[in-house]
């Protein structure tokens, strides 16, 4: 991005930009790590049908891109990340969160294992300067490799025969595995995603941006691909049970308060903790968490009466005291449900549990104290995310 004054560009634009740009009818632009990611390009509705019954492409550059390579490069992802690195084989992909000394989440990512000493860490918050202190000590590399790298999101349940017809064989590709090929350019496909569905993210060198774009839209036309933005995603995500950054927790970098942070254990995500495998940062506190009970927070999947969106409502014991509040809602078009993730206090679970509402009707807010249920997380998971070969639709 040389050449560009901060003055007149406050947002980057992403590699993609030249193809995006000129589709997003409506100019909804959303700020993500100092780039420009489009919210919705025409009709939200459209674009989430089209995540659901056909093929989407989303603009997945503004994440954060580490490259962490060295002869000890397993062993310093295991001292900073709560799940083992040494067991994540090469051409696989893991989900994984860090923590800082407290056992207070920092944020969570994917890691890519590329070769016996060379992996990539993407995220979405700014972390580089906690991953070169956390390295001192082991003989390993950490480079920022956010703007040399490009990335989309395929997603859908056409995104295998899109590309089948780009020209790239994903039949045996397995969840959480990636591969190298050509679609205009070199490119790495993992078969990942961010909606419950099946979906691959395709990454490139940030040159080779537009011509991946135009191959994949070409191969793609017939398919129905389209691209979508931040808000038709997020439906998804949702519906999956996914949490983000920003949204459902504030990470303990950028937290203010002391009691906005939360631990790996306080939002659902203990299950990727290895214990066994040695000392990390955070583990002490976390062992102490976890013998006292898992900690004051947990993070809840909820079903809501009503049709009502509970989006930033307050969660109440008995209608009357508090006991939580929820980060992420909505009307669910593919399980026909209101559905939500909520931070409750964990003594209130198994509780009778309402949520404060407030609808605008005609102008006026009418306060709604609706009835909410514990329900398993997650809302939705189609087969064919898991299913080898994906098969055809």
């Amino acid at each position: 991005m040389r050449g560009l004054r901060h003055f007149d560009t406050p947002l980057l634009p992403t590699p993609f930009d030249a193809r995006t740009a000129p589709l997003n009818r409506l100019h909804r632009w959303g700020a993500w790590a100092g780039y420009r990611a489009a919210l919705c390009f025409g009709d939200v509705a459209m674009e989430y049908s089209a995540l659901r019954n056909a093929a989407t492409l989303y603009d997945l550059c503004p994440m954060q891109k580490y490259a962490i390579r060295g002869p000890e490069a397993a062993d310093y992802l295991n001292r900073l990340l709560i799940r083992n690195a040494g067991r994540l084989s090469v051409g696989g992909v893991q989900y994984t969160a860090w923590c800082d000394d407290a056992g207070q989440v920092m944020d969570d990512g994917t890691l890519f294992r590329l070769g016996p000493d060379d992996y990539r860490l993407w995220c979405q918050e700014l972390h580089l300067p906690w991953l070169l202190d956390s390295a001192d000590g082991f003989d390993v590399t950490v480079q920022d490799v956010s703007e040399a790298l490009a990335g989309l999101a395929l997603q859908g349940p056409c995104a295998a025969s899109v590309l089948t017809a780009a020209g790239v064989d994903v039949a045996g590709l397995r969840p959480f595995r990636c591969l190298q090929a050509v679609l205009g350019a070199r490119v790495m496909i993992s078969r990942t995603g961010f909606t419950g569905d099946l979906g691959y993210e395709v990454w490139c060198d940030a040159g080779d941006a537009l011509a991946v774009w135009d191959h994949l839209m070409a191969a793609g036309a017939i398919w129905g691909l389209r691209p979508i933005g931040t808000e038709a995603l997020d439906m998804a995500r949702i519906e999956a049970g996914f949490i983000v950054a920003g949204q459902d927790f504030v990470p303990a970098e950028t937290a203010l308060r002391e009691d906005r942070v939360r631990s790996p254990c306080e939002l659902g995500l203990d299950w990727l903790i290895d214990w066994d495998k040695g000392h990390f940062t955070g583990r002490r506190a976390l062992l102490a968490q976890r013998a006292a009970g898992g900690g004051r927070w947990a993070l809840a999947a909820l079903e809501v009466a009503g049709n009502v969106s509970a989006e930033g409502s307050i969660l109440y014991r008995d209608r009357k005291r508090e006991a939580g509040f929820v980060t992420s809602a909505l009307w669910s078009p593919v399980t026909k449900r209101n559905i939500a993730l909520a931070q409750i206090e964990r003594r209130h679970l198994g509780a009778s549990l309402w949520v404060e509402i407030y609808a605008l009707r005609e102008l006026q807010y009418a306060k709604l104290m609706v009835r909410v249920q514990v329900v398993k997380r997650p809302f939705f998971v189609n087969a064919r995310r898991v299913a080898v070969p994906p098969g055809r639709v």
